[in-house]
């Protein structure tokens, strides 16, 4: 399926995000030391797809 370029990098986004989440995670499972940095990319990736989806929505409403 082909998919716009916006669509593609929230895709990835997306994907990144749950990656790092996931590695985050499990090394405060396992009680590993974690990068200081790591939580900061995680509500990054996460700020960033707040954004997209809300600007689908306004997209959305003001196609009507």
């Amino acid at each position: 399926m082909k998919q716009d370029q916006t669509r593609q990098l929230s895709i990835l986004a997306c994907a990144s995000g749950l990656v790092l989440a996931a590695i985050f995670f499990g090394a405060l499972y396992l009680h590993a030391d974690t990068p200081d940095w790591l939580p900061m990319m995680i509500a990054a990736i996460g700020g960033f797809e707040l954004f997209l989806f809300g600007q689908g929505v306004w997209l959305k409403r003001a196609g009507r």
